[in-house]
């Protein structure tokens, strides 16, 4: 057995080889069609045009599925491994919201493009990586709450020092963001696709887009620290055949039923 498929390691080393590859293939369909620059482009230039922006949409929308069904196993995960610990479960909680709410800015990304509706796609950039490093924060502290118990020392260090990546990504290309856009090199810079070297702001430029490419894996990476932990779950389906039949239910199954929704279980 291969050790991706172990458990459900594969879920987080799918979300991030797709996600990492929806941001290539994009990348270089729009080269390849000059609609972009070779040197560093900001991501979202290049799933503006199609049919670049076509394949830039629906491969992030998958994404977003991947990404919620990773941060819910996780959620899942954690619970059972702490089922008396409120400090830690309540965490939990405000993880998985604060991870949801990630996954939703980056459907707005996927959607809403960045020379079409710049304001909400900002706004869904904002979600995914804002909120998400705060995401990434919640796990960072959940894995020093766990230690020894569950995580190793290791974990901890190294999601830590991913969280540190992002946080100075986001740090970076939101100061080379306010300079650029400052009026300071011209108006209406949202719509610029090409770019000469030669040009005034362009190292405000190119500080910006390495740093949205720097945010963007360091993102991705921290899930790549599930993996060794996913390999330790497993997902099953247990069918229980109350009949031969789907017509009619039997009177026993509508007694348990009764009995469930005046205990309140359902």
């Amino acid at each position: 057995m291969w050790w991706f498929q172990q458990g459900l390691s594969v879920l987080p080393v799918a979300l991030v080889v797709w996600s990492a590859a929806s941001f290539v293939f994009s990348y270089i369909t729009a080269i390849v069609l000059h609609h972009v620059d070779p040197l560093v482009p900001y991501i979202s230039d290049t799933g503006t045009i199609p049919p670049e922006r076509c394949l830039f949409g629906i491969m992030l929308n998958i994404s977003t599925f991947l990404g919620m069904a990773t941060m819910y196993v996780r959620y899942k995960q954690v619970y059972a491994l702490n089922p008396e610990k409120s400090k830690i479960l309540k965490l939990n909680k405000i993880g998985l919201t604060l991870g949801l709410m990630s996954c939703f800015g980056l459907c707005i990304i996927a959607n809403f493009q960045k020379c079409i509706l710049y304001y909400i796609h900002v706004a869904g950039a904002c979600l995914t990586f804002g909120v998400g490093a705060i995401y990434m924060l919640v796990q960072t502290v959940l894995s020093y709450l766990m230690q020894p118990e569950v995580h190793s020392k290791d974990i901890f260090w190294i999601r830590l020092t991913v969280l540190l990546w992002c946080c100075s990504s986001i740090v970076s290309m939101f100061v080379s963001s306010v300079v650029l856009y400052s009026g300071l090199y011209g108006t209406n810079l949202v719509q610029k696709l090409h770019w000469d070297p030669q040009e005034n702001g362009y190292t405000a430029h190119i500080v910006s887009t390495v740093s949205e490419w720097s945010l963007a894996f360091s993102f991705l990476s921290f899930f790549l620290t599930y993996i060794r932990d996913f390999q330790k779950i497993s997902l099953r389906a247990v069918v229980s055949l109350h009949g031969q039949t789907l017509y009619n239910a039997p009177q026993s199954f509508v007694t348990d039923e009764q009995t469930l929704l005046v205990a309140g279980s359902i």
